[in-house]
């Protein structure tokens, strides 16, 4: 018989780091907002969670990688924003800021997701960041909140 692991969406007692851009701070606070409302819809009140404001997406993941590695979080998400211009730096910066959120997780063994928003325009990119509710930012805190399940334990589906 198939095994099913499905985490349960409880956030209680979760200790969050947010790393969040300031670069496009318009598109990141809307990313922050919605997942602190994702991660205290499911319990994890605003005392659990730290915010570190980092100059771009760039920054990321240095930041989230020490702050995993103090063993001090259960959970790291990385919130930006990266808006294709006219030159190949929007490639660049896309593909090193995913692998290095990716490596954090690899590496500590402490989720870390990746809420960066990568789009062809501001329009596209305020849309994509939940101004008609939950966003990039939601998703994030979410896949976040089961990622700390799954890696704990794994509930068996149905039972």
């Amino acid at each position: 018989m198939v095994r099913e692991y499905l985490p349960p969406l409880d956030a209680k007692g979760l200790k969050v780091c947010v790393v969040a851009s300031r670069y496009s701070k318009m598109v990141t606070e809307r990313l922050l907002g919605g997942a602190l409302e994702c991660l205290q819809q499911h319990g994890c009140p605003d005392t659990d969670v730290d915010v570190f404001w980092v100059p771009g997406s760039f920054e990321l993941p240095l930041v989230a990688r020490h702050r995993a590695a103090s063993k001090s979080y259960d959970l790291v998400l990385a919130l930006g924003c990266i808006i294709r211009g006219a030159t190949s730096h929007f490639d660049y910066i896309a593909k090193e800021v995913s692998r290095g959120v990716a490596q954090v997780g690899w590496e500590t063994g402490v989720p870390a997701i990746f809420g960066v928003i990568t789009a062809e325009s501001m329009d596209q990119a305020i849309e994509r960041s939940g101004i008609k509710g939950g966003g990039r930012g939601w998703e994030a805190a979410q896949a976040g909140i089961e990622m700390v399940h799954l890696l704990r334990t794994g509930q068996r589906a149905g039972g």
